[in-house]
């Protein structure tokens, strides 16, 4: 059982939005809608449980297989500018989003997760920042399924940490005007910087063999057209784009991942700017259709921009199959 939070959302003209959290409850996964592509739930055949999750490797769903929690190292305060926040975020979390040592943990392997950026600040899960009950995001009224739901959300995966920090999230917070606005649950606001873990997918390069630790690379999406199906893996096309094939690098393979990044297409700005994105206006606009923070090159040797460690076994069958 996760925690679902109950918010108010107070908008003050000129001064952003700022979100206070009133209490929390327990919540559950017994929805049975079906209405997910065009709706706001996901129905709870393809949502998985247990220390499985899904991923993409070279186009092919397969399964991860955790074998114990995740770990969080070298200490965030190796990668921050603001000591004064990491030490606020400490209280909360050792997991971060700003750099990160791939080394840290012996014959660790890279595994890219996908952020659906596009979809703004509903990838954080709460439904008052326009996530689905569930902590999906959602995008022009449809549900973004996502391997992995938010991290205080009930689709949040196993092994997963429920609070991340990150200097991005607090340029994000300063453009918006929102500080400490998390819920009491987590033992009073949470400090600048410090969000649930966003919803995501992932991608691997390797499956076989017995679990490792895999160290997390985040790539933000800002073109819908390339965001796969956490289930099918399929793209489709949501928004305009000048590129003749829009979904022609969906993103379920490593050499998706690196076409992408160099890709520039009008679809990120008629995704993003529509849609009035914090993400991406803090970000100054992104051309391309994903940007990897602190990362130039996909590959098996990429640096990492966390300090994430996840622990699971990838083997080539489907978990939604059956």
């Amino acid at each position: 059982m996760m925690w679902a939070v109950v918010a108010v959302v107070i908008v003050i003209a000129g001064a952003g939005v700022y979100v206070y959290y009133n209490g929390y409850t327990t919540g559950n996964n017994n929805t049975t809608n079906t209405t997910y592509r065009t709706g706001t739930t996901v129905p709870t055949n393809i949502i998985l449980s247990g220390t499985t999750s899904a991923g993409f490797y070279k186009g092919q769903i397969v399964s991860f297989l955790y074998s114990r929690d995740y770990q969080c190292l070298p200490a965030l305060s190796n990668y921050v500018t603001n000591q004064t926040e990491a030490n606020s975020a400490v209280a909360h979390t050792m997991c971060e989003v700003a750099g990160g040592d791939k080394d840290a943990l012996p014959n660790a392997a890279p595994v890219f997760i996908l952020v659906p950026a596009y979809a703004g600040l509903s990838i954080f899960g709460v439904p008052a920042l326009g996530a689905t009950t569930q902590g999906y995001p959602v995008f022009n009224n449809n549900v973004v399924f996502t391997q992995c739901g938010a991290g205080i959300a009930t689709s949040a995966c196993s092994d997963h940490p429920p609070l991340i920090y990150s200097p991005y999230f607090s340029l994000v917070e300063q453009h918006l005007g929102i500080h400490q606005g998390l819920p009491a649950a987590f033992g009073g606001p949470l400090p600048e910087g410090v969000l649930p873990t966003p919803a995501h997918s992932h991608v691997v390069n390797y499956v076989g063999g017995p679990s490792i630790p895999w160290y997390v690379v985040t790539v933000l999406v800002f073109d819908p057209n390339v965001m796969p199906d956490g289930q099918t893996g399929q793209c489709h096309k949501w928004v305009n784009s000048n590129l003749t094939n829009p979904t022609g690098n969906c993103l379920n393979s490593f050499t998706a991942i690196q076409s992408a990044l160099t890709t520039k297409t009008t679809a990120t700005a008629n995704a993003n700017q529509t849609q009035d994105d914090p993400i991406y206006d803090t970000l100054g606009g992104v051309a391309t259709q994903v940007a990897i923070p602190g990362v130039t090159l996909v590959s098996d040797t990429s640096a990492t921009n966390t300090n994430l460690f996840l622990w699971f076994a990838a083997n080539t069958n489907n978990p939604f199959s059956g």
